[in-house]
């Protein structure tokens, strides 16, 4: 009895899996949250939600795009680590966006997070602290020098200088 009940456990564990494995396929963009400004509110001292507001870049077709948004979420909105990149759905094309945020300590599960956005013309970029506007197509030709495109898995830009010195450009620089 023992051995059928452990084995029906691994093959719910299993199934359980594929199903978030599934889910997560359906969100084919990347979401790189650089600012936000968010108001939590609390019932009973317990969060039930997060509203605010934020800019990042929306990754689609190998491309990324500056957007500002109005979010939504069950729990506080996280910002981008680093080039740390979120699983993003379109709910309407060009006006709002399921995104799909971990949940802390608990590996494969996320909670969704609506976003109502305005797509900008430009890439949002961060240089020395402050966030800064590229254009599109530069930023595309920094992220093809850098192998960096995270549609596609490819999550950190590679180093530019074989010489074995850092590279200059690790991130975009601002037009000038």
């Amino acid at each position: 009895m023992r051995r059928y009940a452990l084995a029906i456990s691994i093959i719910v564990t299993v199934v359980i899996c594929a199903a978030q494995s599934k889910k997560l396929a359906e969100y084919p963009l990347r979401v790189h949250i650089f600012r936000r400004n968010e108001t939590t509110f609390y019932r009973m001292r317990v969060a039930e939600a997060a509203k605010g507001e934020g800019r990042a870049n929306l990754f689609e077709n190998s491309e990324a795009r500056g957007m500002d948004f109005q979010f939504d979420c069950a729990e506080r909105l996280q910002t981008s680590s680093g080039f740390e990149t979120f699983p993003a759905k379109w709910k309407k094309p060009n006006q709002e966006l399921e995104v799909l945020m971990p949940e802390f300590g608990k590996a494969d599960k996320y909670d969704k997070c609506r976003f109502k956005v305005q797509m900008k013309d430009f890439a949002y970029l961060q240089h020395n602290g402050m966030l800064a506007t590229e254009p599109i197509d530069r930023y595309k030709e920094w992220m093809v020098k850098h192998d960096y495109d995270p549609e596609r898995g490819k999550n950190t830009p590679t180093m530019s200088e074989p010489t074995g010195q850092p590279a200059q450009a690790a991130h975009p620089t601002p037009s000038q």
